[in-house]
């Protein structure tokens, strides 16, 4: 670590799987610990008398009491600074391909690398001059990283006047300004992951995150700094969810934390990012992502840090005046971390052995999302969506439970879609969005002024449909009016039409704002004409066998979507007028 100093030496007491316990050790809390011989990186998480508990964020196999303990005097930190976009890191911000280049597959014990390079050269330009009084979380000048001017940023903890700036080529541990009280700064600086970073004042949540997800963005949106929760069982689309979210949001900067999952499930991650084409530049999506890989056979220590070490590097961004959306895949299995971290102190446990403050470590991790204005004046946020595994796709288990009570928005994915292939799965019945009202004056402003009543008359079409499918179970569809079987008629055509989605279609994978309306607004208008002409007498076999309506449920997957649409519209029209006319 930079700056790194031994404040004091201990010894070994006990070992139990990840915890280290040590005695004559003068620690603080939160301290990083060099354990044993081979100086396995560890943080204090206890300190009880002349005992310091560490916890261990790797394999502890083989080390013994009377092994040395070492305190660095420093927090768990990230290098920020020029040089993480595109980078795949390990929970503790060690860059992986850097890791294999060094000892290939098999990463040893012990192991170490800087967070960034420290021997590329960037390109510096300054925007203050000598004599301006900056302060902490304010920029000095930038860098051309990627498509993006990375930010040089005062530490926050910094501030005074400028004595000399340079500008020209340098690394970004050379000194390229200095403050009139001595301080030397460079185009890097360490950041406590615990420690949220400082901002000016945070903003009312009213610009929407656009996902390109049709049921999310018409029903149940996300705004720019907010939180959501996707808590499904296994197989019900997960993962796939927060892919499309990756690729498809209008974010600035992508951060992907896989926390526990399976190796399989994150080397698909690794694999498939850096060959993605960025849909909103010529560039790969990878130039503006960082991946942070924890996979379930990794140290359980580690995947409890990753989350910290994700949302720090996001915050990062965020001060540069960037949109960050995080990816947690999964806050489950970080839950589960801390529940075997909290077992092995012996805490007290809480529901299902998850220790007691499991609803306070869920809330701050949420909190430091948000939309803020940064100290550098800058509109920046970030955007948290965490992935839930509740086992068995039980809903009421503490993680799920616990983050509902801190997320506005919770998209659930059910187990009973996902077996009929309807995807994404996202129940439109259990599923809700506490932003809908902030946002609906964007959409109002920018796609549609019916917006918000055309998707509340959705909503209330769905809540119908739900109802009269339990008299359905009964006595079946054709025992109900023909205005009610006409409703679960339109119902159908919103669940198919509107709220499906292939992820795998080059057209249906993104759906913009206006085109999710115009679709949605269509098959209203629909079921709005086919009701006058039920009225007028005509059959609802007619109106079902309509070659409009059938066109409809296709033009999604047509590039001249417009042109379709107009077409589509012009076809409902005549036959309606027609057939009305007819009776």
């Amino acid at each position: 670590m930079k700056g790194e100093k031994e404040k004091s030496k201990g010894e070994v007491y006990r070992v139990s799987g990840p915890l280290v316990i040590a005695k004559g050790l003068n620690a603080q809390m939160y301290n990083v610990t060099k354990v044993g011989e081979e100086k396995l990186l560890g943080e204090v998480i206890k300190i009880s008398g002349e005992k310091t508990f560490i916890q261990v964020y790797e394999d502890t196999t083989g080390i013994s009491p009377g092994e040395p303990v070492k305190d660095t005097g420093q927090p768990l930190s990230v290098e920020l600074g020029p040089g993480i976009l595109s980078s795949i890191y390990d929970g503790l911000q060690r860059p992986l391909p850097k890791l294999k280049e060094k000892q290939g597959d098999f990463i040893t014990r012990g192991a170490e690398a800087n967070g960034i390079s420290h021997e590329k050269e960037w390109e510096f330009h300054p925007t203050v001059e000598e004599g301006d009084e900056i302060a902490g979380g304010e920029s000095i000048g930038y860098v051309e990283e990627k498509n993006f001017k990375h930010k040089i940023i005062l530490p926050p903890d910094q501030e005074g006047k400028i004595a000399s700036i340079k500008e020209g080529s340098f690394k970004v541990t050379d000194t390229v300004a200095e403050l009139e009280n001595g301080y030397e700064v460079s185009m890097t600086h360490e950041w406590s992951i615990r420690e949220p970073r400082p901002f000016k004042e945070k903003l009312e949540p009213t610009v929407p995150l656009i996902t390109g997800q049709r049921i999310l963005d018409g029903l149940f949106p996300i705004a720019k700094g907010g939180a959501a929760a996707i808590p499904g069982g296994f197989g019900t689309g997960k993962t796939v969810t927060q892919h499309q979210l990756a690729k498809w949001s209008d974010a600035d900067i992508i951060i992907f934390i896989g926390c526990g999952e399976r190796g399989n499930e994150m080397t698909e991650v690794l694999e498939e990012f850096p060959e993605l084409e960025d849909p909103h530049s010529d560039s790969k999506l990878m130039d503006r992502t960082v991946l942070i890989a924890n996979t379930s056979n990794m140290p359980v220590a580690a995947r409890e840090a990753s989350i910290y070490t994700g949302i720090t590097i996001a915050e990062y961004f965020r001060d540069q005046g960037y949109s960050v959306a995080l990816m947690a895949d999964s806050t489950s299995r970080w839950a589960e971390a801390m529940r075997e971290i909290s077992s092995r102190l012996e805490e007290m446990p809480g529901e299902r052995g998850f220790p007691a403050y499991l609803a306070s470590r869920l809330a701050a991790f949420y909190e430091r999302g948000g939309r803020v204005i940064t100290n550098d004046e800058e509109k920046g946020s970030v955007t948290t969506i965490g992935a839930v595994s509740p086992p068995g796709g039980d809903f009421t288990e503490p993680v799920t439970q616990n983050t509902l009570r801190v997320v506005q928005t919770f998209w659930a994915l059910d187990k009973e879609l996902a077996n009929k292939r309807h995807f994404p799965a996202i129940s439109w019945t259990d599923s809700y969005s506490g932003y809908e009202s902030s946002l609906a004056n964007w959409f109002q402003e920018n796609v549609d002024e019916n917006w918000s009543e055309t998707i509340k008359e959705t909503k209330d079409l769905l809540q119908e449909d739900e109802k009269l499918q339990e008299t359905v179970q009964l006595v079946g569809s054709d025992a109900l009016p023909e205005d009610k079987q006409l409703k679960l008629e339109v119902a159908r055509m919103v669940k198919e039409y509107f709220l499906q989605q292939n992820a795998f279609h080059d057209v249906d994978t993104f759906s913009s704002p206006e085109k999710t309306y115009k679709i949605i607004e269509t098959i209203m208008d629909f079921g709005e004409k086919a009701k006058d002409a039920l009225e007028q007498g005509m059959s609802l076999d007619e109106i079902k066998n309509m070659e409009s309506k059938a066109l409809l449920g296709e033009i999604r997957f047509r590039e001249n979507f417009e042109q379709k649409l107009e077409e589509v519209r012009e076809k409902m029209d005549d036959e309606f007028s027609e057939k009305g006319g007819d009776n």
